[in-house]
């Protein structure tokens, strides 16, 4: 009756992507220790989370929002108390988890360590671990590979902890086929929309009425604080440019890597397939040889009619409009019957029935390039290329924390930094907070940069940030202007709409509940429908989530019935329940919903896991700082 959830991986990522955001650049130690400097968030056991700690998760999770998003990212998204909030919870959340590891003794191996660090796509090089991508990937991160290493460790403890979580969950499957189809239920109905434009002329908004709304929202009539910056951005690709590549050089890479200049032998061939099951009868295949044999007879009696046998009886379907040409290909490309066969051959060779796992072959041997060692002079230009990329990794890793020094230990001025590093220094125009900036300052962590206290009103360097992997930068603000409320004369046009619009939306309101009061009564259904359409409860696309929650709540037992629910674009809708469709037994997307009921369950345990979790290691939060802004 229970069938145990079995893609354990899968749930062990899950679980660790409902509560992981990425590490704060503070090193592990920080996770566990009781640093006494800076005023505390929360506390989790006996341990503390900071303010910096966790504005250094903010600034994180808003790259992480806008590498997903790209130009759809508004910095304001995590300007909310709801979004400051579910950071917060993550945070406590991997405190919870590091706490409960450390208490478990849970250990990763260094061969472990080493066998993962390895496997990281962006550390390879040719398919092979670079130790100077892996330099400089962590020195660009401004950390040691101690402190890496160590969190690397402390998320690989945290997977041990949680995974014995997702290899416990069972799922009932009688209930996931009954959630299933719930899901997949149809609901038809028709709708009205009372909107507000249709009382716009029935609103007066009054002069006093009006200074008021002004004084009571001047929030809303604000003009957001800007600042005017100057800037450095310490790119790789320019420390490239001013990296030499002496011809010295060159020779010696070229012939430190012979292997990498040596052209392995490379055949062209053609063939005539005739297709052949793996597991054939032996009268199938003896009838299958007697044609290949025929073709055969008649390529070797006229061999300049291979193309034209190849495109008549060939069954590749990739090769046989093109008399069988298959083009160039080297050792290890093709099956090793096939492969044998044609680095057997001589040019122009055509060989006997070869058998293969797809069939019969016959096959011509049309090129032979032999195996060559490539001069120096075809790809001197590569290797200079990957020499000066090479030497600029390892300037531009060098040249980070000397960065990070250089700004920080001159405040108040950008060109040490820009003379060190031969950066040309670039002033902005006014960039307002809030806003979607133009690069670099569509970077969040800048972003908040140049707007905190120091910035602003110190007029100081900010603290060197990465934009990019090979990429920093750092800014200091040469003017600043304040918030500022609009006087009232400026906005009062403004102020009016607003009244206006709010006004008529609420006269909306009132008028759709009394039609919706009406027809719940039975009075005579007088409204001008729209045409009818099925909802899907699982995807009501098109409608809020008032509205679905109402349409899909509403006891269908006698139709029609009505409901209603505020309209996102202002207003009031109707509707008008007709009809309702049970999902049909057979439907393919029950499969994948039974699948989804599955992962709900395993995360509403995990949930519960997690309680368990706080009551081992209590949590206090400081509400009061974390609606604060860093501002306040």
């Amino acid at each position: 009756m229970f069938d145990t959830v079995r893609n354990n991986r899968r749930i062990v990522q899950g679980f660790l992507a409902l509560i992981t955001l990425p590490f704060a650049m503070w090193g592990v130690e920080s996770y566990i220790s009781n640093d006494s400097s800076g005023a505390e968030i929360a506390v989790v056991g006996d341990t503390k989370i900071k303010e910096h700690e966790f504005q250094q998760s903010l600034r994180e999770q808003g790259e992480r929002m806008q590498q997903q998003l790209r130009e759809n990212f508004d910095p304001k998204m995590l300007d909310t108390p709801e979004a400051r909030r579910t950071v917060l919870a993550s945070m406590v959340n991997q405190r919870l988890l590091t706490l409960a590891a450390k208490d478990a003794h849970l250990a990763v191996s260094d061969e472990a360590l080493a066998q993962f660090i390895a496997q990281v796509p962006v550390l390879q090089d040719n398919g092979k671990f670079s130790p100077e991508r892996y330099e400089a990937l962590v020195s660009a991160r401004g950390m040691s590979k101690e402190g890496f290493e160590a969190r690397l460790r402390q998320d690989m403890a945290m997977q041990q902890l949680v995974q014995p979580v997702g290899e416990a969950v069972v799922v009932a499957k009688q209930s996931a086929a009954r959630w299933a189809s719930v899901q997949l239920e149809q609901r038809t109905v028709a709708e009205y929309r009372v909107a507000p434009e249709a009382f716009i002329k029935q609103v007066k908004i009054d002069a006093d009425a009006a200074q008021k709304f002004y004084e009571a929202n001047q929030s809303k009539f604000q003009l957001p604080e800007q600042v005017k910056v100057e800037y450095v951005v310490l790119d790789q690709e320019a420390l490239a440019q001013q990296v030499s590549v002496s011809e010295a050089d060159i020779e010696a890479r070229y012939k430190a890597h012979p292997e990498r200049y040596t052209q392995a032998e490379t055949r062209r061939a053609s063939h005539i397939l005739l297709v052949v099951a793996k597991d054939a009868s032996d009268a199938d295949i003896a009838k299958v040889e007697t044609k290949a044999k025929e073709i055969l007879s008649q390529v070797k009696a006229n061999p300049k009619t291979f193309v034209e046998l190849a495109k008549k009886h060939s069954q590749d379907p990739g090769s046989a409009q093109k008399g069988g040409d298959l083009e160039w290909f080297g050792k290890g490309m093709m099956v090793k019957p096939f492969e044998d066969a044609v680095f057997s051959l001589k040019q122009d060779q055509i060989s006997e029935v070869v058998r293969s796992d797809f069939g019969l072959h016959i096959i011509r041997v049309t090129g032979i390039k032999a195996e060559r060692v490539v001069p120096l002079g075809e790809v001197r230009s590569d290797i200079a290329a990957e020499v000066k990329r090479e030497a600029s990794t390892r300037k531009f890793a060098e040249a980070v924390d000397a960065f990070n020094n250089t700004v920080y230990e001159q405040p108040d001025t950008l060109q040490p930094a820009a003379a060190q590093w031969k950066l040309v220094t670039q002033k902005s125009d006014w960039l307002r907070k809030g806003d979607r900036l133009p690069a670099p300052f569509d970077n969040p962590k800048l972003q908040a940069a140049i707007f905190a206290a120091d910035a602003t009103s110190k007029k100081q360097n900010t603290e060197a940030v990465e934009l990019a992997p090979g990429k920093m930068a750092a800014a200091r603000v040469i003017e600043h202007k304040a918030a500022t409320v609009q006087a009232f004369d400026l906005v009062k046009a403004v102020v009016l709409q607003q009244m206006t619009q709010e006004k008529a939306n609420e006269l909306a309101i009132a008028e759709g509940e009394a039609k919706l009061a009406a027809l719940l009564k039975g009075d005579s259904d007088e409204v001008k429908w729209g045409a009818s359409r099925k909802i899907l409860r699982a995807a009501p696309q098109g409608l809020p989530r008032d509205a679905a929650t109402a349409i899909f709540t509403a006891n269908s037992a006698a139709l029609p019935v009505f409901v209603g629910a505020k309209a996102e674009g202002g207003g009031y809708t109707l509707y008008k329940l007709t009809d309702v469709i049970a999902a049909e037994k057979n439907d393919p997307r029950l499969a994948m919903l039974s699948q989804q009921y599955a992962r709900l369950i395993a995360e509403e345990d995990f949930g519960s896991w997690m309680s368990g979790l706080r009551n081992r290691y209590p949590v206090k939060i400081r509400e009061d700082q974390v609606v604060k802004k860093p501002t306040e």
